[in-house]
This record gives C-alpha cells, sequence and structure tokens, in this order.
C-alpha cells in the first residue's frame, strides 16, 4: 500500500515581484542559510537582465526561460526481473519546476571568472532563448527518453 500525499509547504511569493518562484529559486541560490545574500544576487542577476538584455520586465524572461528548461519526461532505472532498465516517464509539475531551478543554477555555477549575479544572468537570457547549457541538459535526457521507449511499458 502506498503512503499518502505530503503536504507541501507553500512558498511565500518575494516582496519585490510577487512571485513564488523567484523565491524559491532565491531558495534554491542559498547556500548555508545566508538568505539576504541569495537575494541580493537573483535581484542584482535580474537587473542585469533588465539592463543588457534590454527587456522592461525581467521576470517574463525568467518564467520563458524555466519554460524552455523543464523537461516533459526523464528517464528513471527500473528493475525488472534482475535487470535495470531505463525507463521512460512523463514528469510532475513541481519537478519539472525543480528540475529547470537546479539546471539553470547548475549550468551558471560552473562558469568561472565572473560574479554569481552576472552568470546567472547570462544563463536566465540565454536559456529564454532557447540556448545554453540548462537547455542542452534537457535536450540531453529528452533524447535519452526517446532512445529507452522501447522500455516505456515497464512504467508503473
Amino acid at each position: 500500500m502506498r503512503r499518502p500525499v505530503k503536504k507541501r509547504h507553500a512558498i511565500s511569493p518575494d516582496h519585490l515581484y510577487n512571485s513564488a518562484k523567484v523565491e524559491k529559486l532565491i531558495n534554491c541560490v542559498m547556500k548555508r542559510g545566508k538568505k539576504s545574500v541569495a537575494r541580493k544576487i537573483v535581484y542584482d542577476a535580474f537587473a542585469e537582465i533588465k539592463k543588457n538584455e534590454k527587456a522592461d520586465n525581467p521576470l517574463e524572461a525568467f518564467e520563458q526561460a524555466l519554460r524552455n528548461v523543464g523537461p516533459a519526461v526523464e528517464v528513471r532505472s527500473r528493475r525488472v526481473g534482475g535487470a535495470n532498465y531505463t525507463v521512460p516517464r512523463e514528469v510532475r509539475p513541481e519537478r519539472r519546476l525543480a528540475l529547470a531551478m537546479r539546471w539553470l543554477l547548475d549550468a551558471a555555477r560552473a562558469k568561472k571568472g565572473k560574479p554569481m549575479h552576472v552568470k546567472l544572468a547570462q544563463e536566465i537570457a540565454l536559456a529564454a532563448k532557447n540556448e545554453g547549457e540548462a537547455v542542452q541538459k534537457r535536450v540531453n535526457v529528452h533524447k535519452q527518453a526517446e532512445a529507452n521507449k522501447a522500455f516505456a511499458h515497464f512504467a508503473r
């Protein structure tokens, strides 16, 4: 029997953009509980997007980046009769958002030689245009799922 579904804690929206997704990004950027530092990084990155991309609303670019980076399918490992198969599965919306943010931050952190807010702004701007490392990660995941489509019948 499956365990009951957990009640998820709803994240309150941030005070500047009034968006729960921005607050979630701030929480993902945060290290060692330093939320004010994370907040400054994210807001500076949004200011950088506004300045460099000539976008009047950086929130729209961020939303577009999340849509472009979030995967529709992923592969999960499944053991069937002594063999392990990588089975493609559809991604729930909450996980899609979490993966998109994680991949954006990983791509930004992988770059060297610039402040974090500049790297994050560049990665968000590239993802909004359907380019960059985070979008490439989603493409690779989709290719992997397509290659393992034959094992889709093993999905629960």
